[in-house]
C-alpha cells in the first residue's frame, strides 16, 4: 500500500502543463498554460537597451547600434540630402534627445516589428514610465501617425496631440490657414486634397471631409504624402 503511493507522488510530479492526458482538472492545466503563454510573449514584446544617439524627433539609435523608429508619431524632419528642415524639426530633435539620450529606456513592440528600413518599430518607456511617444506629442513636436497593426496605444497618443493643439504647442502655436477642402481616408487615417490621384480611390464608406488641416489633424488623420507637401500652416513657427 506505502508503494503505490509513492508511485502516485511520483508520478503526479512528473506531470506536464501541457499533459491534458493527466489527473489534473484540463481547465486548470489550460489556465496555467495561458498565464506561462502570455507571460513568455509579454518578455518578449519588450527590452531594455540604452539610448547610444538621437537622429531627430522619432527616431533613435541603440547602443548595440540598431536603430528605433517611434510607434504612432511623426516628428517634422531636419535637414537632410536635398530637403530642407520643416518647422520645428531641429526642437523635436532637441527635446527627444533631452529625454532619452544615454538613457536606460524600454522597448514595447508593436505587432509588425520592422519598418521597411529596417528599422525597430517601438512604443518607448523610461525607467519612470514616462510615455516617450505621447511626451513628443504633449509638447506639439510631432503628430499622429495612424498605421495598422501597431495601433496599441492609439487612444491615448491623440490625447495627447489634442491636449497640445488645445494648449497651442509647438507646431500648432500661431496656426493660419484659409479654410480648404481635404478628403479623408477612414481606413487609412490619412488626409488627400481633393485632386489627388489617392483621394479617388477611397471607397465611399471610407470617405470623410473636412475644411481645414486643422481639423483633420484634431481627428487624428495625417497628411498624405503624395499630395501635401506643406504639412503646416504657413504662420507655425513664427
Amino acid at each position: 500500500m506505502v508503494n503505490v503511493h509513492k508511485n502516485k507522488m511520483i508520478e503526479f510530479r512528473k506531470i506536464s502543463i501541457f499533459n491534458l492526458q493527466s489527473s489534473i482538472p484540463c481547465f486548470f492545466v489550460l489556465v496555467v498554460s495561458l498565464i506561462f503563454i502570455a507571460t513568455a510573449q509579454s518578455s518578449a514584446a519588450q527590452t531594455w537597451h540604452t539610448v547610444r544617439w538621437v537622429n531627430d524627433g522619432d527616431t533613435v539609435v541603440l547602443s548595440n547600434g540598431k536603430r528605433v523608429r517611434y510607434i504612432g508619431i511623426n516628428a517634422p524632419e531636419i535637414d537632410h540630402e536635398d530637403q530642407k528642415a520643416q518647422p520645428y524639426g531641429y526642437q523635436a530633435r532637441s527635446f527627444n534627445k533631452e529625454l532619452v539620450m544615454s538613457k536606460r529606456i524600454r522597448l514595447e513592440y508593436g505587432v509588425e516589428r520592422y519598418d521597411r528600413y529596417g528599422r525597430l518599430l517601438a512604443y518607448i518607456f523610461l525607467q519612470d514610465d514616462s510615455f516617450i511617444n505621447a511626451r513628443l506629442l504633449q509638447a506639439g513636436l510631432a503628430f499622429c501617425l495612424f498605421r495598422k497593426p501597431n495601433v496599441t496605444y492609439d487612444i491615448i497618443l491623440l490625447k495627447a496631440q489634442q491636449d497640445a493643439m488645445k494648449l497651442k504647442n509647438g507646431l500648432w502655436r500661431n496656426w493660419n490657414e484659409k479654410e480648404n477642402k481635404y478628403i479623408g481616408n477612414r481606413g487609412s487615417r490619412r488626409f488627400h486634397i481633393p485632386a489627388c490621384p489617392f483621394a479617388d480611390r477611397i471607397k465611399l464608406k471610407n470617405k470623410t471631409t473636412f475644411f481645414s488641416k486643422w481639423d483633420a489633424f484634431k481627428q487624428g488623420y495625417a497628411p498624405s504624402k503624395e499630395c501635401i507637401e506643406e504639412y503646416w500652416s504657413y504662420g507655425v513657427g513664427k
